[in-house]
């Protein structure tokens, strides 16, 4: 139902995924806010983000190419007291967006007809996060999340070659309004003057979604476009999120070189999903329990920047690079569908005479399915990212 878009930040995407144990005071990364109290005391951050993808879609016999564009983030940070720091942000948690048809030949007991099956619409998130230094190695953050968006999934029979017939339409729409709470720490211990290493833990707890669900069925005459029969049903939906669990480690060596591991678990299989009604071709739907499984993510990641100190503007770029393993949440009948892997790298390009920084980043993901008759999907995507980073709060002196 939901299918979850990428949330990662902008030197995070270049890093293969890797969140739950960064800390850059540099850049906002909402996935663990322990990392807000990363920022100093002075700085303002201001940063958005965009994609631009080209997919390569092959089933063994047609193969397809969609290119698309969205926006990946909006958002802000900055502190409010020596031990606290707050950021606010909006982007988005899901996408739906198909459109499959297919025809079948007349047969002895039927006439020619196409099938087809489209899908649209997705959730928003608009998220405040709160960190706080407990200690001086450890923090601890939450993000207060609120859902909205809508989700339509359409069914078509209709048949193009017979005049007189009627055309079955049904139409299934969710509108989600919810919220929902994600908790983060983060604990960083110096080894000595240029070593560091940092573990950060998150959990999100399973909710369900509040939402309003209702499905409308319709005849449309083949011949004249019009809509013989209409009924409309609001049964009683079920949708949720799962329990998400997660663990990074980076180590960091003199400012300039980050590594990082990270482990995701999402438990999907344990989400509720179900329409209460008797109609069978309603519920199924958003009916959906026995097609989602456990969805774990393994990603790698690193950073390197060649010299501080160094007056070339090249050796201030952030050289990134990365890799991650992922299941898939869900099943086509009773099997595991795809496995996704990808490599990423890009560039924290400095902006001139200010402290800002362009984050600039290629991933492959290649999405191979399980089974023979199972989609392939090799996708090539680029994306930007813009970190405005101000000095805010500061007291200047005039002589």
């Amino acid at each position: 139902v939901f299918l979850p878009v990428n949330q990662n930040f902008g030197n995070s995407k270049a890093m293969g995924g890797i969140a739950f144990g960064l800390r850059d005071g540099s850049q906002i990364n909402p996935l663990n806010p322990a990392s807000y109290t990363a920022i100093d005391s002075l700085t303002f951050l201001f940063e958005g983000g965009a994609s631009l993808q080209n997919s390569n879609i092959s089933d063994g016999s047609v193969k397809l190419n969609v290119k698309n564009s969205s926006f990946d983030y909006i958002a802000m940070q900055f502190r409010l007291h020596r031990r606290v720091a707050m950021s606010i942000g909006l982007l988005p948690f899901s996408n739906v967006g198909y459109n499959v048809s297919q025809s079948y030949s007349e047969t002895s007991t039927s006439p020619a007809y196409t099938k087809q099956l489209l899908g649209d619409g997705g959730l928003h998130q608009l998220y405040v996060g709160l960190g706080v230094k407990v200690f001086k190695d450890l923090s601890v953050g939450v993000n207060a999340s609120y859902f909205w968006g809508d989700i339509t999934r359409s069914r078509t029979i209709y048949y193009p070659n017979v005049s007189g017939a009627y055309n079955f339409v049904q139409q299934a729409t969710a509108s989600v309004s919810s919220y929902k709470l994600d908790f983060g720490a983060q604990y960083t211990k110096d080894i000595d003057k240029k070593h560091s290493v940092t573990l950060g833990v998150v959990y999100s707890p399973k909710i369900k979604l509040g939402n309003d669900y209702d499905v409308t069925t319709q005849l449309v005459s083949n011949s004249t476009g019009t809509v013989e029969t209409s009924t409309s049903v609001a049964p009683d939906a079920t949708l949720a999120l799962p329990n998400t669990y997660g663990v990074g480690f980076t180590y960091n060596y003199d400012k300039r070189l980050t590594i990082g591991v990270d482990y995701s678990l999402q438990q999907w299989s344990k989400a509720d999903f179900g329409v209460r009604t008797t109609d069978e071709s309603i519920r199924g739907d958003f009916d959906e329990t026995y097609a989602y499984c456990d969805r774990s993510k393994i990603s790698v990641g690193a950073e390197y920047i060649p010299n501080l100190l160094g007056r070339s503007y090249l050796a201030h770029i952030k050289y990134r690079l990365g890799a991650y393993y992922t299941t898939p949440y869900y099943k086509i009948n009773g099997k595991k569908a795809t496995r996704e892997y990808g490599v990423t790298a890009g560039f924290g390009l400095p902006v001139p005479r200010s402290r800002s920084i362009l984050s600039i980043s290629g991933q492959f993901v290649r999405i191979s399915g399980q089974e023979a008759t199972f989609v392939n999907e090799n996708i090539f995507r680029v994306s930007i990212g813009l970190t405005f980073n101000e000095r805010w709060f500061f007291k200047r002196r005039v002589e």
